[in-house]
């Protein structure tokens, strides 16, 4: 398996990696001829996260066989993509064999300008490569989320900047948040006329086991239309509440 990448996809591969960062410690990577899978798991089995990237995502993408697969720690690929990307021509990684103990990550690194601190006096780099053999495991424990859509009464869909915006009028403390998924067409017409069409609740989560007077407590109402790609429920009102970090560009069934 082999794929090299650049620009804009390479600036969205890293930030994939950085929020699967958030969520897991290992990162399972599942390759087939026409798409990347990269898969984590918490410790406490509790938070999945999948990105799928399709073959033409990629500069050049080739997988021998119908699959190729292994897992590796995601600290390890972190420490890769420490290297600024905007001065990264080009990154490439290499699975030499199906039975290979290391992964192979390289950086096409762009010519630059460097200051030496120990003699003082700067030297031009016409071009740098980095590469990096990262331990891995080609027999990794694969997870699956089996999830049936239908089973779920609400879903809803947001852009990250708007949902950055909408998270920013919560303080930076905060360690949990709480979603409320409502039907508009349940309210009754007094509260519809004061909620104005706002059927989702942000709000955050004080533990009512724990004196919270002394607490701020934040509520958002938000207008689906105004703020969501996408917002579907039906039916009583459902929450759910989750950790307030690690929370940019997610889309939510409850």
């Amino acid at each position: 398996m082999e794929f090299s990448i650049s620009g804009n996809a390479l600036k969205s591969f890293a930030r994939s990696i950085i929020c699967l960062a958030r969520v897991g410690n290992e990162l399972v990577v599942q390759a087939s001829p026409t798409q990347l899978g990269l898969h984590t798991l918490n410790a406490s089995r509790s938070a999945y996260q999948s990105i799928t990237f399709e073959s033409s995502f990629f500069d050049a993408y080739a997988v021998q066989g119908p699959q190729a697969h292994f897992s590796v720690l995601l600290k390890a690929v972190c420490s890769v993509l420490r290297t600024p990307v905007a001065s990264i021509d080009h990154m490439s990684v290499q699975l030499p064999d199906h039975d290979a103990s290391k992964v192979k990550w390289a950086l096409e690194c762009y010519s630059g300008t460097f200051l030496s601190l120990f003699t003082h006096f700067e030297f031009i780099c016409p071009g740098m490569k980095k590469t990096y053999w990262i331990t891995c495991n080609v027999e990794p424990d694969i997870q699956h989320l089996s999830l049936d859509r239908r089973r779920f009464p609400s879903s809803l869909v947001v852009h990250p900047r708007n949902l950055s915006k909408l998270l920013g009028n919560f303080q930076s403390s905060l360690q949990e948040i709480t979603i409320i998924a409502t039907d508009q067409t349940s309210f009754p017409s007094d509260a519809a006329s004061e909620i104005g069409g706002k059927a989702v609740e942000f709000q955050s989560y004080v533990d009512p086991t724990k004196d919270g007077d002394s607490l701020l407590h934040t509520k958002l109402w938000i207008d689906p239309s105004e703020e969501f790609l996408q917002y579907t429920h039906a039916g009583d009102p459902i929450d759910i509440t989750f950790s307030f970090e690690g929370t940019e560009g997610l889309s939510f069934i409850l």
